[in-house]
């Protein structure tokens, strides 16, 4: 409900009331009370006018979650999910689908400009604009929780209710594929119908180019009968089923028919094998933009060397060596390592112009130090991709060797860094150890809306050597 008090000064608001001045990364609300206490209000939008229901309190805040909207913002929209919302039971899989798509982007820029700021000390010398992509039915990677619940005789799949252990009673869901999204009642079926409903909690989703991944995790031996009603429900749907009886290393494809699990980069000519367990991106859309711009910023030349860190299986280091002279990728796991080089090898078969000299290396990224950078060599460029922990032991090995010159020999620093995160508190934190300790300058940074109505923050960031001559 709307009111009609006109007023934007909030010591003339009706006693209770509240006018929210700025959305958090959680997507909630920030006011403050005349006495200048902060209240984070759920379910409340920038220059709204609310009335709350405050459940936690504390010296300096409160939380709140807001009951009645006297004045709505004008980027707020109807929800696309039956299942969104502040009830009881509500899907806590999205936080943002009130607000405006192109709003959302617009606060996750914001929150990587304070991060940088507020956490590193840095500003931009440019903002990159966005990358964004489809809002609905983006999500192909997906963690599904499994629940036979007695009390009502039926099984539930889906994501957890907002704020609870409980699974929330999806029928549908909008940021699924559509054909996922339809399966999601007669997967309930299927679980329910098995000997094994009780000892079944997940279900991973897996989408590639051609294949529909599901990874049924299964605490017991399944039946014949199980594995029968799974064969079936695969036919009848194009899906194909993996079982997972212990940790992502046991998973294994249930028949081995049809197209091999994988997704493509056209640009590069690039197609990409993986498990239904390995990390890949969760929107393959963005993915393959942010590949792109990546490769643009990072512009490799066919004399220069790049390192790849946290290269995964591949996914910017085979990119890269469509341009590059030589290429290095380094990753935690041998395991993947292992892919990776399987991966190197499959692309290179058929290629018109070979891919460059490129190489793949097992070492712990969170135990670096000066001595092993220096040891993998020098490289005209770096592509960092972290996982949400960041690169720290990396950036402050070349900031020690920035401090420490008689370390490097004949080692030279990276020109050029480009790095992709998915958490703008540490890419700030390793941002800031760069502009301030290793001689480099932040020359870009944007945001990468890869998980559209969540509050999820990627984003991007360049950086470029001083001249030190």
């Amino acid at each position: 409900m709307q009111s009609d008090i006109p007023t934007d000064d909030k010591t003339t608001l009706p006693d209770g009331w509240l006018a929210i001045e700025s959305l958090d990364i959680e997507a909630q609300g920030i006011a403050h009370r005349p006495d200048g206490k902060v209240v984070f209000v759920e379910g409340a939008l920038p220059f709204e006018q609310v009335s709350v229901s405050v459940h936690r309190k504390k010296n300096n805040w409160e939380a709140a979650t807001a009951t009645e909207i006297h004045r709505e913002s004008s980027q707020r929209v109807r929800p696309g999910c039956p299942h969104f919302g502040l009830h009881a039971g509500a899907c806590g899989g999205c936080k943002m689908q009130h607000l405006h798509g192109s709003a959302q982007v617009a606060i996750k820029q914001r929150v990587l400009e304070d991060n940088l700021w507020h956490l590193g000390k840095v500003k931009p010398e440019t903002l990159l604009r966005p990358i964004e992509g489809p809002t609905w039915g983006y999500r192909y990677r997906a963690r599904l929780s499994v629940r036979f619940v007695h009390k009502k005789g039926e099984v539930l799949i889906g994501f957890h209710e907002r704020k609870s252990r409980y699974v929330a009673d999806m029928q549908v869901c909008h940021v699924l594929p559509p054909h996922v999204s339809a399966m999601l009642m007669p997967l309930r079926e299927l679980i329910y119908a098995m000997d094994a409903r009780e000892t079944c909690p997940q279900i991973e989703l897996a989408c590639g180019d051609e294949v529909t991944a599901l990874v049924l995790r299964h605490l017991e031996p399944l039946s014949e009968d199980d594995i029968a009603r799974l064969r079936a429900f695969a036919a009848q749907h194009g899906v194909q089923w993996w079982l997972q009886a212990k940790g992502p290393d046991t998973v294994k494809l249930l028949d081995d028919i049809g197209p091999e699990l994988s997704y493509s980069l056209p640009e590069f000519g690039i197609t990409m094998p993986f498990k239904p367990t390995d990390f890949t991106q969760v929107n393959p859309h963005i993915n393959r933009v942010l590949v792109t711009r990546a490769l643009r910023l990072l512009d490799a030349q066919a004399h220069e060397r790049v390192i790849d860190w946290f290269c995964g299986l591949g996914n910017f280091t085979l990119p890269i060596a469509t341009t590059a002279g030589e290429v290095l990728g380094i990753e935690g796991s041998e395991t993947l390592v292992a892919r990776s080089r399987e991966n190197l090898a499959r692309n290179q078969m058929g290629r018109e112009r070979p891919l460059a000299p490129t190489q793949f290396v097992a070492r712990n990224l969170f135990e670096m130090t000066p001595g092993l950078l220096v040891s993998d060599g020098s490289a005209d460029k770096w592509l960092v991709d972290p996982p949400r922990e960041g690169a720290f032991a990396l950036v402050k090995a070349l900031a020690d060797l920035h401090q420490q010159p008689e370390q490097r020999g004949p080692w030279t620093p990276p020109k050029r860094i480009v790095y992709v995160s998915c958490n703008p508190a540490t890419l700030a934190r390793d941002a800031g150890l760069l502009v301030h300790q290793a001689g480099y300058r932040c020359v870009a940074a944007g945001a990468v809306n890869m998980f559209p109505h969540t509050a999820h923050v990627e984003s991007m960031a360049v950086f470029e050597l001083i001249d030190q001559g």
